[in-house]
């Protein structure tokens, strides 16, 4: 058995690119060896210069083009791709689409499940979608700069046009970077842990244009706070929130523990298949509202609703989705394990005059059981879980309660295999697997699967 790499560090090769890793680099072989190589695709003849190997894989850097995939698209500007904002962009959109249906494919192969993925549900437009920013403030060339990192590093990039981004969003930060330079506010220095503002955030209601600033400062003090606030809200008019979040710690988390409110409210609204929303600065809230609706909409459809269904939601959040379904079943019961966001569901539902849903905090395996020992009988249980998919113990109490239908919202593909193979060991048999793109120009991939009991 090799026990050394077929390739040493600085080699020069010209490689054939047979196939794309989940993070969207493309992989040669050299004698059965994967060399992971960015910005390249398949079908392209590639001369690189290997950079790093170890004993399984090795890393290598594309010198020239020999060939071109007839998939491959010119990017405007390459900063794009050097920051991680868009790793599929030299990638046609059809490719994309193709490229993360044949991800879940693969998955399930590996693992043995049997189940049809159907062709990607895309945007008209695959770009300017985001309605959340997060970028730091950094100073570099003697001058406050916002942008964002170079993939792998701290090293900041600094741009004024990040692409997948709302439009209004990247001109509000110009502006707000503007107005730190005009008053020498001081940027956050990581290795000294010196300096004032670390990131500014930002969210915009795709519908009520409504936008939120969330300035994330190292200290509490910030020199010229009001005429900072007076300038934002001169500048840009859609600014109704303006708010506070104090992080002191030499830390990757972006913002603090807690979040106050500088002015207006400290929510803005926004519409979901025509309800509204309440998003607080802490609110998990989907970042594509367009593609939000589509994958809502087959969700629901999945599930089958009639009017006569009890729901369980289980990661119910702010209750986008239990309030969306509420709308077509007899019931529904929302367990959220983050506080803050059940408060938030139950203003939302009062918000949209919504009375057939509950909302309870709590781990939803062991509030589920609860509801299961107070004679609960669920039809549908909806879950979309975190990246890390659902615990063991989350499954055995499905297991348990035994819905008719479990319709998986997911954000991973691997995670979603794991689940799909334990709940199959219930009698649980998913139909087909439906991908939508909720993150056009970047790896991430979410799907929607439908279970049923035999």
């Amino acid at each position: 058995m090799k026990t050394t790499a077929p390739v040493e560090k600085n080699q020069e090769l010209t490689v054939d690119i047979e196939d794309l890793t989940y993070e969207g680099m493309g992989v040669a072989k050299v004698d059965g060896y994967p060399l992971f190589v960015a910005d390249t695709l398949p079908g392209e003849k590639v001369k690189l210069v290997v950079t790093k190997t170890g004993k399984n894989f090795g890393f290598a850097r594309a010198l020239e083009l020999l060939t071109t995939s007839p998939d491959r698209v010119d990017l405007k500007d390459k900063t794009y791709m050097q920051t991680g904002i868009a790793p599929l962009g030299h990638l046609s959109y059809e490719g994309q689409l193709k490229f993360k249906q044949h991800q879940i494919a693969e998955v399930f192969q590996k693992s043995h499940l049997d189940i049809p993925v159907l062709p990607t549900i895309g945007m008209e437009k695959p770009y300017a979608y985001r309605n959340k920013a997060q970028v730091p403030v950094r100073m570099l060339y003697g001058e406050i700069q916002t942008g964002f990192y170079r993939k792998g590093s701290h090293n900041l990039v600094p741009m004024e046009d990040y692409y997948i981004q709302d439009p209004a969003i990247d001109k509000a930060i110009v502006i707000i970077r503007d107005l730190l330079r005009q008053y020498n506010v001081a940027p956050y220095n990581e290795s000294q842990q010196k300096g004032v503002m670390r990131n500014i955030m930002i969210r915009r209601g795709h519908f009520s244009h409504e936008m939120m600033v969330i300035l994330i400062t190292r200290t509490r003090d910030v020199p010229h706070l009001n005429e900072l606030i007076a300038g934002i809200l001169n500048k840009i008019p859609e600014v109704v929130s303006i708010m506070q979040s104090v992080n002191p710690k030499n830390t990757n988390v972006v913002l603090g523990r807690t979040v106050k409110k500088l002015y207006g409210k400290s929510f803005i609204r926004d519409q979901i298949l025509g309800l509204n929303f309440d998003i607080s600065a802490l609110s998990f809230y989907q970042v594509n509202p367009v593609q939000t609706e589509r994958l809502y909409t087959r969700a629901i459809e999945q599930a089958g609703l009639t009017g006569k269904e009890v729901v369980i939601d289980a990661y119910s959040g702010i209750g986008t989705m239990s309030l969306a379904m509420a709308q077509h079943a007899k019931y529904v019961y929302g367990v959220e394990v983050v506080v803050p966001a059940v408060a938030d569901a139950k203003r939302n539902a009062k918000l949209n005059g919504i009375h057939n849903v509950k909302f309870e905090a709590g781990k939803a395996e062991e509030v589920m059981q609860q509801w299961k020992a107070d004679g609960l009988e669920a039809d549908v249980l909806m879950v979309d879980p975190p990246r890390k998919g659902l615990a063991k113990s989350f499954v055995d109490a499905v297991g348990q309660m035994k819905p008719k239908r479990v319709v998986y919202v997911s954000c991973n593909p691997a995670t979603l295999a794991r689940d799909l193979s334990l709940l199959q060991e219930f009698g649980y048999h998913a139909k087909e697997t439906q991908p939508v793109d909720m993150f056009p120009q970047t790896q991430h991939i979410e799907s929607v699967t439908m279970l049923s009991l035999d």
